[in-house]
């Protein structure tokens, strides 16, 4: 029979302890451990560092609790039209392709409303998409759905521990401004505030505005939980269904589309097999007839001396590697009629 060692079984539970301590403390601090050399498990999904992503996805099932109301709709709805904005504008356009220019001040403040997207700090979104081009549909493609397959392209590739960490080497560009490093550090900051806010709202215009039949909690669910997840797999689309779905203008050696439904979903983003061909370019929609609602609103912003040299796409390139003007080789030695 086995003898019993309580300083065994208590150096097992430490052990056990101490490995879970660091996915719980990267819910608040995401650089935290990011000097670890990842196992090779860091492949798979760390559980319970994504507690609180699962946890936006249970929570959305509060509406049939809280009920509805114009008031809580609007506000689900403008502030997915404000986020994702953020995304595509200031955290794809802006900080992963420099697309156009700004002051530090307005850089900060493109950055908290990208990070109230809750789709990680501004360098590690940066970071792992100026990767994805480097190696679009390629092997080390970490979101590419023709070698992971579309569940890991959507939603698999970042919840796992070597795609966790921001890789600060690939954005010395960012890395030198001390305050975005901090929001990337701390971005579940700006997530917490955006629910506090909501919540405050919501119970202000409960006892001040009645008539708009809203409350706290209400506000909170629509507001930000469900608009966040919305937000999420719209955003998410453009790795898993644009590089299958739509058609390729331009030969970009990825398997690009340019898709109109997710262009309109995305603001503009869906006209991907545009934006491979050239990722600087600030507007995607190459011909007046591909809606990109980004690029409108980044002139307005132009306009209002808050963003200026909008990088447009040149003038040779347009026509450059278009595959749909690519003449058959049987054709051309065809006989005239």
């Amino acid at each position: 029979m086995a003898s019993f060692h309580p300083s065994r079984r208590r150096h097992s539970l430490t052990a056990r302890l101490s490995s879970l301590v660091p996915s719980v403390l990267r819910w608040f601090d995401a650089w935290a451990g990011s000097e670890e050399r990842q196992p090779p498990s860091a492949q798979q999904v760390d559980w319970l560092r994504v507690v609180p992503f699962l946890a936006m996805h249970l929570l959305c099932g509060l509406v049939f609790w809280v009920g509805w109301s114009w008031t809580a709709v609007v506000t689900a709805a403008l502030l997915y039209a404000v986020r994702m904005f953020a995304i595509t504008a200031f955290y794809h356009r802006y900080f992963s392709h420099r697309a156009f220019k700004t002051s530090r001040w307005w850089q900060f403040v493109f950055a908290v409303l990208g990070a109230s997207a809750v789709q990680r700090g501004p360098l590690w979104w940066a970071a792992h998409h100026r990767h994805h081009h480097a190696h679009s549909d390629q092997a080390l493609d970490v979101h590419s759905p023709h070698h992971q397959g579309f569940w890991w392209s959507h939603v698999g590739w970042f919840l796992t521990p070597a795609a966790f960490g921001t890789k600060v080497h690939a954005v010395p560009d960012l890395a030198k401004f001390p305050e975005l490093c901090f929001l990337d550090r701390f971005d579940i900051l700006v997530a917490l505030s955006l629910a506090g806010f909501l919540y405050g709202l919501g119970a202000g215009l409960e006892a001040w505005a009645p008539a708009l039949e809203t409350n706290g909690l209400q506000l909170l669910v629509w507001g930000f939980f469900l608009s966040t997840v919305v937000l999420y797999h719209c955003t998410y689309t453009v790795n898993s269904l644009a590089h299958q779905f739509g058609r390729q203008r331009y030969a970009t050696n990825d398997q690009s589309r340019n898709n109109l439904f997710l262009a309109l979903i995305t603001f503009g983003e869906g006209w991907h097999n545009n934006h491979h061909h050239y990722p600087a370019a600030a507007r995607q929609g190459f011909y007046w007839w591909e809606i990109d609602l980004t690029y409108y609103l980044l002139v307005v912003l132009a306009w209002l001396g808050i963003i200026w040299d909008l990088k447009p796409l040149p003038p040779h390139l347009r026509e450059a590697k278009r595959l749909d003007l690519v003449v058959p080789a049987y054709s051309r030695h065809a006989p005239a009629p």
